[in-house]
Formats: C-alpha cells, structure tokens, sequence
C-alpha cells in the first residue's frame, strides 16, 4: 500500500469571532498609517510580501502591534473580512433580509 501524502489533506483552520485581536489590530494599524499620510493597503500588502515591520509606521504602537500577530493571522482575518463582505456583510455566508 502506498504512503498517503498529507500535502493532499486540506487543513481546517478554527473561526474565529467577529471581534478577534487580529481585527482590532488590523484597525488600529490601519488608522496609525492613514494618520501618518500611508495608504494602509499598500503598507500591508509590503508588510504581508516581505516580513519587514518598517512598512508599518511606530506612530500609535503600530508597529509593536502587528508584530504581535502572525502573518498567517493577518492573511487569514483579511481573507476573512473580503468572503464576510463579499458575501453581504453576514458572517454566516447568508444574504441579508
């Protein structure tokens, strides 16, 4: 019998809430770069791509911030956010009435 190749398995990743830390931190971080004159978008996206918190400013703690997560918990809460939006704005996936 041939080994199973568990690359083929898919992951389940546990939901979070509505209102997780990597959220809040996305918002704060977000409202530090527009205050400082960034576009958060293209900040993020530098920081998400490379690793390096120097795209994310200091101003506000912002960068103490978002080292305190995981890229992989940013991705996922930005991922998140655009299936949740994308969806109509509920988290259940369902359209509102």
């Amino acid at each position: 019998m041939a080994a199973r190749d568990e690359r083929q398995d898919t992951r389940l990743f546990s939901p979070r809430t509505p209102d997780s830390p990597a959220r809040s931190v996305l918002l704060a971080v977000s409202a530090a770069l527009e205050e400082r004159g960034y576009d958060p978008v293209d900040q993020l996206v530098g920081y998400l791509l490379s690793g390096d918190p120097a795209y994310v400013t200091s101003y506000g703690n912002a960068r103490s911030l978002i080292r305190g997560l995981g890229r992989e918990e940013v991705l996922e809460e930005i991922v998140r956010g655009y299936l949740t939006a994308a969806k109509g704005g509920r988290a259940d996936g369902k359209a509102g009435d």
